[in-house]
């Protein structure tokens, strides 16, 4: 039997927060899967909710479905999560831990992670999670983001053991930076089966999308990276086509959306749900949608759409997309060029194929249960921690 290993995760929030989505998510499904193969998983983050915080304990491990986590909290600068006692508390325990795995960039914890790891020649694997594309970079922060890469984010990772992407689309941003970058390792994300039917019935909102037929569904974050903007131009040149937008608002996005909305004339067929929107209503719109539609500008992965593959839904996905090379090679949709004309072709073409729908989405069904169950993906993971481990050329934490 392999060795089972003590490992500390460092994302800069975590679960019970929604705001932020996917990422926190996958990161606890991954660390749930971990502690279920017998790994003692242990995970560092800040209570940090958005403008407020989790109603969690600090400074003392919490169990979430066997995964150890400790909040600490983040009283100054919370907009990079700093926190002292995180500080602190990493001077003192990473030394008793066979690997760290830090998630995100561009944040004060998982500098300090990566630093301490270092100090205490301990082997970091540094997983983005996205926020690495050039693109997003210069379109957002530019600046201030250049001078972090710069000054600290490129040590950060031409130190890691390995980094980890989790599609194709992210290891090829993350080369493309042109450091002296250790290996790049791409192992996708999992999806969870979907929860067990809930004789709850949904909100007045979501029903109210429901009731007026089928529909194109979109979730996520309603931001510009999310290209939702050009699939709700595509609406305009898809007569046959409705479509439901639901996530949380971010930055007021919403309402530039709804302006276009009027502007387009698609009062009576563009419904957006501004709120995060989970367990039942969440189920309850994957399953009276027709298709799921995913075309953001930049996309690591992709796990809305990951998790519509799941259950069985055709997937339309742009290039840029990281899961969209899983939708290409299995049939399980379309992948459209990113542009509302193309977005609006595909949509035509799916929804006039009932039944070629339907084989697309039992096609991506089959593979997500054959290939990406969290267990699977626990699995490809530690054996990445265990080839670092192993690696004659990496010196416990590197230079």
């Amino acid at each position: 039997m392999s060795k089972q290993l003590r490992l500390l995760h460092v994302v800069p929030t975590y679960l019970p927060a929604v705001r932020y989505g996917g990422p926190i998510r996958s990161v606890h499904a991954l660390c749930r899967g971990l502690a279920a193969e017998g790994h003692d998983v242990h995970v560092y983050t800040t209570s940090v909710d958005g403008p407020s915080d989790s109603d969690v304990p600090l400074l003392q491990p919490v169990d979430l479905e066997g995964v150890k986590v400790t909040y600490f909290p983040s009283r100054l600068l919370r907009r990079l999560y700093w926190s002292p006692p995180m500080r602190r508390a990493l001077a003192r325990s990473v030394a008793g831990f066979d690997l760290v795995h830090v998630h995100a960039v561009f944040l004060w914890p998982i500098w300090a992670a990566a630093r301490a790891a270092r100090a205490h020649k301990v082997p970091y694997v540094s997983s983005p999670r996205g926020m690495l594309v050039p693109d997003l970079i210069r379109r957002k922060s530019r600046w201030v983001k250049a001078a972090w890469l710069a000054l600290i984010e490129r040590t950060t990772l031409e130190h890691a053991a390995a980094i980890h992407a989790t599609s194709t689309v992210e290891a090829g941003h993350i080369a493309g930076f042109g450091w002296s970058l250790p290996a790049i390792v791409t192992i996708p994300h999992g999806v969870d089966d979907p929860p067990a039917w809930s004789a709850a019935p949904p909100a007045a909102d979501v029903a109210a999308a429901i009731a007026r037929g089928r529909f194109v569904l979109a979730l996520g974050r309603i931001s510009w990276e999310k290209g939702f903007d050009r699939l709700i131009a595509a609406v305009a040149e898809a007569p046959a086509a409705r479509l439901v937008i639901a996530g949380g608002d971010a930055g007021g996005h919403a309402a530039f959306l709804a302006s276009e909305v009027e502007r387009l004339g698609l009062a009576g067929r563009v419904t957006i749900l501004a709120r995060h929107v989970d367990g039942a209503d969440k189920e309850a719109l994957f399953a009276a949608a027709t298709l799921f539609a995913m075309t953001s500008l930049s996309e690591n992965f992709g796990l809305a759409a990951f998790e519509a593959m799941r259950r069985g839904l055709p997937v339309l996905a742009t290039p840029d997309v990281g899961m969209a090379e899983i939708v290409r090679e299995t049939g399980a949709g379309l992948v459209v060029d990113p542009t509302p004309a193309a977005i609006a072709a595909g949509l035509r073409a799916m929804l006039a194929d009932a039944d070629g729908c339907r084989g697309m989405g039992e096609a991506g069904r089959a593979h997500v249960v054959a290939h990406y169950g969290w267990s699977t993906i626990a699995r490809r993971m530690a054996a990445l921690y265990r080839s670092v481990l192993d690696s004659p050329s990496c010196a416990k934490g590197g230079a």
